[in-house]
Formats: C-alpha cells, structure tokens, sequence
C-alpha cells in the first residue's frame, strides 16, 4: 500500500475516534439555526408522499425488493406514503435532497458533502456499521480492476503497481462518486506528481483525456465502470466492492485486496447479464468511509427525523432479513449481514477525511 493510502486509511481511523470521543456538530445555515431557535419550523407535509431518491447504483429493477423494503421503514416511521425516486445521474439525486424536492437519500458521502455544500440543511443521519456493528470498521473499498487476462501487464518486479495505468483507457464512475472518482483520483494524483512528466496534475484533470490518461469514461454508476473495463472499452476501472457484490463471486486471493480475482456470477443481472464467467482482478484496494442516509432538514420535522433515526438503528431494523440480508442467503440487498452490522449515528464531521481529499 503506497503512502497515500495508508495516510487516507489513517485519517479515516482519526476521524472515527474523534467522532467517538468527542463528536461534533455539523455547520448549519442561518435558516437552520433560526428552525432551532424555534424547535425547528419545518412543517410536516404529512398528507404529502415523503420522497426518497437513489443513485444510479441502487435504481436497477434487481434492486426493487430492497428499495421496498426501506419504503416500508420510512412510512412506519413518519405515517406518510413514500415515493421512491430513481436517477440515471449523480447530479439528480444531489440536487434533489438539496433542494428540498426529496426528504431522504442514500448517497455516498462525495455526494453528500456536494449536497451539504449546497444547502446546510442536508445532514447525515446514520450510516451501516462495520461486521463489528460499531464506527470503528464502517468501510467500503475503492477498487482499481483490469481484465483478468491483462493482469500481468499492471504488474512491476511481480508486484501490481498504478504505475502501470500510465496511457491506458480510464474508466471512472461519476465526477460526485467517493470510492468512483474522489479516493482513487486522489490516489492517482498523489502518485504521480512525484514524476516530473505529471506534476502539474490535478483531480480536475482527470475528468477528461489528459497527459495520463488518453481517453477518460464515466459509466454512470459502479456497475457501468466495471462493464466498461470488462468489455474493454476502457483498459481499467475505478468502482467499489459493495455495489457489484451481488454481481460477482471472488474465485481467487483475499477480498479487498491487490490481486483478488473475481468472476461475474452466470446468472448476474443486467448489466453484467452478457457478460457470464468474466473474469477482473484488483490492483488497488483503498478503504473508504461507508456510506450515509441523509435528510433534508427544511422538509421534515425534528419529530420526523427523530423517528426515522431511532427506527433505522433499532433492533427491529437490524434484525429485518429484508433489510441486512443474510451474506450467504444468495439474495439480493443493499446491505448484508454476517456479524453484528448495523445502522448507527453519524454527524457530519465524520465526513471530514472526505473533505480533506480535495485540499
């Protein structure tokens, strides 16, 4: 792991133990403060369907069942219809919760510093645990992957080394993706301004074909990156593990980890349905913070949100197999159990190493 990662790995472990220990609350807008002075002015529109939009990676119909099944929490909650809104863009989802046009998202938390940015009334609630159940292990993975069959190509002195992905085809998820585009651009950038041939090289170079990287795709969503790669349409992709998991098997090596080999599973839904057997292998695995539901203060009451909350971390919820579905049930979800995992609070400070990547 190059030293990039390892301090990425170290601010994320920093972050959770402040958070721990001392957490902090997130900045609010003078609109905000002023709904607090009042016990929060926000009117509830409880005779008005509550909205929750999804990113492109959980608007798949293979997704319908688990998305349903947080319609059911989330009316439970509040007493109110939900109306699930599904997007084919990033921008759609982060505009949408910031602008009041939905109460709830699930994004990850580049979208959700974007959609902070834009209105402070936009907070995290809480975020999935680790198989700990508590903060300290809530990560997913950002990986670098190739074809199986060009793995020996990315490889220095045996070793799998990004310096190999110099003029080859780059396929990122979205420009707001945090394991997509915001943790391996800045991995990527790190790495290679130390050459004298990029050292005037940033993230925002990376949105196109630039002195790295010849040609520049963005597929969407986590699975239309990895299907670039696998149908060669870019050499390497950038996509996280959680949302191609229901996708593929790991055939070979530890998961998460530089070489892992994996396979698209024979009945995989779209889009990976013509793509049967396909084999990728990683060559760079970074953790990330996991990913948070999110609200829109200035549309839902103290009340309502304080129910939401209770309602996502409580027992019922975390035993609810429709919900963290069992990791080896072969059902699909959104998240998955196989230990203690778990929703659980989180305040918009622990979102800060996030922050940090794009200074």
């Amino acid at each position: 792991m190059n030293k990039k990662l390892v301090l990425l790995f170290s601010m994320i472990l920093c972050a959770i133990f402040l958070a721990a220990c001392n957490s902090e609350e997130g900045t609010t807008s003078s609109k905000a403060a002023a709904n607090d002075a009042d016990g929060n002015t926000a009117k509830s529109k409880s005779n008005e369907p509550l909205v929750m939009v999804w990113y492109p990676n959980e608007s798949g119909s293979e997704m319908a069942g688990a998305r349903d099944a947080f319609g059911k929490i989330f009316e439970e909650a509040t007493g109110r219809k939900v109306e699930q809104k599904l997007t084919t863009d990033y921008a759609i989802a982060i505009e949408s919760i910031a602008s009041g046009n939905a109460q709830v998202a699930f994004m990850g938390p580049q979208g959700y510093i974007e959609a902070n940015n834009k209105s402070a009334d936009v907070q995290p609630i809480v975020v999935p645990s680790g198989s700990s159940g508590t903060l300290e292990d809530a990560v997913y993975y950002s990986w670098l992957a190739v074809p199986k069959d060009k793995a020996d190509d990315y490889k220095v002195d045996g070793q799998f080394s990004i310096d190999t992905i110099a003029g080859k085809k780059m396929s990122f998820v979205s420009a707001s993706s945090t394991s997509g585009f915001k943790v391996p651009s800045s991995s990527i950038v790190a790495h290679f301004t130390k050459q004298d041939a990029y050292k005037s090289l940033t993230q925002d170079d990376l949105i196109e074909a630039n002195a790295l990287f010849p040609e520049v795709l963005f597929g969407d969503s986590h699975q239309g990156s990895a299907v670039n790669m696998l149908m060669e349409r870019s050499d390497v992709a950038a996509f996280c593990d959680t949302c191609v998991s229901a996708y593929v098997d790991i055939v070979e090596g530890e998961p998460n980890t530089a070489g892992a080999v994996y396979r698209v599973k024979d009945d995989a839904a779209a889009p990976f349905n013509n793509l049967p057997g396909k084999e990728f292998v990683l060559i760079s695995s970074t953790p990330v913070l996991n990913s948070p539901f999110v609200v829109n203060k200035s549309v839902l009451t103290e009340e309502e949100i304080t129910k939401l909350t209770e309602l996502l971390i409580s027992d019922e919820t975390t035993n609810d197999k429709t919900i963290f579905v069992p990791k080896d049930s072969g059902e699909v979800g959104l998240f998955y159990k196989s230990a203690d995992e778990r929703f659980v609070k989180v305040e918009d400070a622990w979102f800060d190493p996030i922050r940090a990547l794009s200074n």
